[in-house]
């Protein structure tokens, strides 16, 4: 450590910053579902995945190694274009944590690093065959998978459980979902915690302290896994929200099968080698559950907004990148105002979140808990109503529109005229 310059050391201090904004950003994914059925308090819940998470970081460095030497060419990649990188996946990161979406840090720090990269040295510093097959494809395929596992889970449950009483039952799935969380926990530290490990190797092996292709030292392993263990602690709350009583109702037996069904994927994945997006297997593993169940519904408003993010985050990302990579470039005033811009973008957005704070005391409130169909009418809904009146007398309630349309009431007779009016 002794050849480490106070760049290299800015852009190791950024990198642990992103892997707390990645910490709490993506708490959600393992206990969003365990604290809204109840099975876990909201403060127990993220310190179980905040401990868990540190496990995980040091049970494989596979995805360490597809971020350090797959993704871009180190050759002639200098150690600015990290920072640029990390710049575009903090911010990108804080803007969707504001809004409540559950994006992919991932998707964030690649699109970070690929801007940043194209910017400095052209696209031929991006191996493209490895983003489609590690990055693209498992993003597209992952959510879907965990969707359908989740999905046949939830009705194989209740088909076994068909003449058992619901709320007998209930207890023991609270208890496999706080086991089944603790393994989305750990499954996450096994993938989330590496990328941060994988952008500190890289920028050392950009720095010339690392050879290419080394692994991740000791003191890398150990300090990415604290930074995400301690923005996991901190508790993503208004993701938390979003996820857990956004998108769907859950059930405890449906919390349960939605997060095996994710830890299954993720640590498959990680086993692979492959970066996946553990926002986006826990997304799809909520939304299956809740096709899973009998009557079960989608808000599919809140996961469109979603599937909107998670398809911005990568271009989005490498925009901002790109944008501080052309301004580091131009010498150390470059690198002080990017600097600068990330820490008054981050002061920020945290300003704004204190108009209308989410703690853990008010996580689980009630104000989007309105029935999931009771939705804006659509244009097609709205027009059938308009050409399509009831009959007469005979009140139609419709699930799409807020208001119920009636028929007009009959006209009452006039009374009949007094006789002084004669």
């Amino acid at each position: 450590m002794e050849h480490i310059t106070l760049l290299l050391a800015i852009v190791i201090v950024t990198a642990l910053v992103f892997d707390f904004t990645n910490g709490f950003h993506d708490t959600a994914n393992a206990m969003a579902t365990t604290i809204s059925t109840g099975a876990l308090k909201p403060k127990a819940a993220v310190a179980l995945s905040a401990a868990l998470n540190l496990v995980g970081a040091f049970l494989s460095v596979e995805v360490a190694k597809t971020i350090s030497g797959g993704i871009i060419d180190e050759k002639g990649i200098r150690t600015e274009v990290i920072f640029a990188a990390l710049v575009g996946a903090i911010l990108w990161n804080l803007l969707t944590w504001l809004l409540g979406l559950p994006s992919s840090s991932s998707h964030a720090l690649f699109g970070g690093l690929i801007g940043a990269a194209v910017m400095s040295a052209g696209w031929s510093s991006v191996n493209g065959s490895t983003v489609v097959t590690k990055v693209l494809l498992p993003a597209v395929a992952a959510p879907v998978v965990a969707g359908i596992a989740s999905m046949l889970a939830t009705r194989l449950t209740y088909r076994i459980n068909r003449n058992t009483d619901e709320k007998a039952t209930a207890k023991g799935y609270r208890a496999g979902q706080i086991a089944s969380a603790g393994l989305v926990s750990l499954a996450h530290g096994t993938n989330d915690a590496q990328k941060t490990m994988g952008i500190i190797t890289l920028a050392l092996v950009t720095g010339g302290v690392l050879s290419p292709g080394a692994n991740p030292p000791l003191w890398v392993i150990v300090s990415a896994g604290l930074a995400i263990a301690m923005g996991t602690y901190i508790g993503g709350w208004r993701i938390i929200r979003t996820m857990g009583k956004g998108l769907t109702e859950l059930r405890p037996p449906q919390g349960f099968a939605a997060q095996t069904g994710a830890a299954t994927v993720i640590l498959a994945s990680s086993h692979l080698g492959f970066s996946l997006s553990t926002t986006q297997v826990c997304s799809g593993s909520v939304m299956g559950a809740g096709l899973g169940r009998k009557g079960g519904v989608v808000r599919w408003s809140t996961a469109t907004r979603m599937a909107v993010a998670w398809v911005l985050t990568l271009p989005a990302a490498a925009v901002v990148g790109a944008g501080a990579e052309f301004l580091t470039r131009q010498g150390a005033w470059g690198i002080a105002a990017v600097a600068l811009l990330l820490i008054a973008g981050s002061g920020t957005i945290w300003k704004l979140s204190r108009r209308q704070p989410v703690d853990r005391h008010n996580v689980t409130a009630d104000e989007i808990d309105e029935a999931p169909a009771a939705e804006p009418a659509g244009v097609i809904t709205t027009a059938i109503a308009a050409v399509s009146p009831p009959p007469t007398g005979i009140a139609v309630a419709s699930t799409d529109l807020r208001a119920t349309i009636q028929a007009p009431a009959p006209v009452a007779p006039a009374d009949p005229p007094t006789p002084a009016a004669v």
